[in-house]
């Protein structure tokens, strides 16, 4: 049976959007491989690590009828890339193998049975259904994910808290040194749900969603989330866990407040971040009426002085931050104005964009 038959470039296009999750090396050999389930002309391809299940419905031509088998996901993208994108590709089956056939090249590979496949056991009951644009969530997910933490032993700190509650959804992230905050506004009002994403699914829907306007719907329940958008529907293990009270953590009523362009801001602290030592990558802010200086040194006793004009008339404030969560924050902002606002050198900072409160970023001040 001719499985399909397309263009390299939309066969690959297809499998690389489910392909993200799959490990080269597994305790189950069987979740190295894309389960790919023919339903007369429709083409289901399923990927899983036993925690995230990504699963997309196209039509690649070939004969209409029932099939399914599963073939080693990555070998096939490898495959399939050392062909030309205009190239038509036709996959066959034939005894418990697929050979895989573009010009004069001809590639024959093992399958292993369907049945075999561990598919993610999808929870009962999910709740509302609720939806927002691609762009709107990729947007959401751009400015909150960098300040995820990264295989800490507070597990629940290791993702992204979801909240959706009447119009809104807000996304979390912190690592317990900064904390990052965006919201948007929801067309339905749904009651309140709160759930932890992983990392991994955090990255994964970073790589899938685009910036186009179609909406992507999502369902949470106990224990797993569920997203739809384009055809494809991807269903995830939550992180289970406690989430910090993150409304306790921003502050409210800093009196000394600055704006300032965030570009030059950035350049600057990207300069003197030269001069930070590799492990200590603390930079020292002098905020006096009129001008910010921004200083680091370092263990060789090199030093960095950067100054930039403010439009300030507070109190005079000398703080220390690692310079990395101040860069981060600023390269994924794309307004062109940054709101600090700062109530002395031993409280945290606030970053928000001017008139906008769907925005906030925490940042703890570290000893100099």
């Amino acid at each position: 049976m001719i499985v399909l038959k397309a263009t390299q470039d939309k066969f690959l296009g297809v499998l690389q959007s489910v392909a993200g999750i799959v490990e080269r090396r597994h305790t189950l050999p069987i979740l190295a491989n894309v389960l790919i389930r023919k339903t007369g002309a429709h083409l289901q391809l399923t990927t899983s690590d036993l925690e995230i299940q990504i699963r997309t419905t196209a039509e690649l031509g070939g004969d209409d009828g029932d099939f399914t088998t599963t073939v080693g996901a990555r070998k096939l993208i490898d495959v399939l890339r050392s062909m030309p994108s205009d190239q038509t590709v036709s996959l066959e089956s034939s005894q418990n193998k697929l050979i895989l056939k573009g010009g004069k090249s001809r590639f024959t590979l093992q399958t292993l049975p369907a049945e075999d496949f561990p598919l993610v056991q999808e929870a009962a009951s999910f709740g509302p259904v609720f939806s927002v644009p691609q762009k709107v969530l990729k947007e959401l997910l751009n400015q909150v994910s960098f300040a995820m933490a990264v295989h800490d032993i507070r597990y629940y700190l290791n993702g992204i808290l979801f909240v959706a509650e009447g119009k809104q959804l807000s996304l979390v992230a912190t690592d317990g040194h900064r904390l990052a905050f965006s919201s948007a506004t929801l067309d339905v009002e749904v009651p309140k749900q709160e759930v932890i994403l992983p990392r991994k699914t955090v990255l994964e829907m970073q790589r899938l969603l685009s910036d186009k306007e179609g909406a992507i719907e999502m369902q949470f329940a106990g224990n797993q989330a569920k997203f739809s958008f384009e055809g494809m529907e991807f269903v995830t293990k939550l992180v289970e866990g406690k989430f910090p009270d993150y409304n306790r953590v921003i502050p409210k009523n800093h009196k000394n407040i600055i704006t300032l362009g965030r570009a030059p801001l950035l350049a600057s602290l990207q300069r003197t971040a030269i001069l930070t030592s590799e492990k200590f990558k603390g930079v020292r802010l002098n905020i006096e009426p009129g001008t910010l200086r921004v200083a680091s040194n370092n263990a060789e006793q090199e030093e960095a002085v950067d100054e930039l004009d403010i439009d300030y008339g507070g109190d005079s404030i000398e703080i220390g931050f690692n310079v990395t969560y101040l860069i981060d924050a600023l390269n994924n902002m794309n307004q062109d104005m940054v709101k600090i606002e700062l109530a002395d050198s031993n409280s945290s900072a606030l970053l928000t964009i001017p008139d906008n409160a769907a925005f906030k970023y925490v940042v703890m001040p570290m000893r100099i």
